[in-house]
């Protein structure tokens, strides 16, 4: 992936995030798997998960629950 796709797609992720209420303790792109890392600052419930997973524009998964809060993927 090229170096300004990763940050669009990057900024695209952080505005679901905050436009939901929530904050972004990290979010990393793994170039080996091509996906992000998005760890959120609240250990969020079932339904704000699916709500989270449903506004991304790229397939996400929930993978748990981190030490800071909940854990996704995102597929690029």
């Amino acid at each position: 992936m090229r170096y300004e796709n990763a940050w669009q797609m990057q900024d695209e992720i952080t505005s679901v995030v905050n436009a939901l209420g929530w904050n972004i303790w990290e979010l990393r792109y793994d170039r080996e798997a091509d996906a992000f890392r998005l760890e959120v600052y609240q250990h969020l419930d079932d339904e704000e998960q699916v709500q989270l997973v449903s506004q991304m524009s790229l397939s996400a998964d929930y993978e748990g629950e981190g030490i800071h809060g909940s854990r996704f993927t995102l597929y690029v």
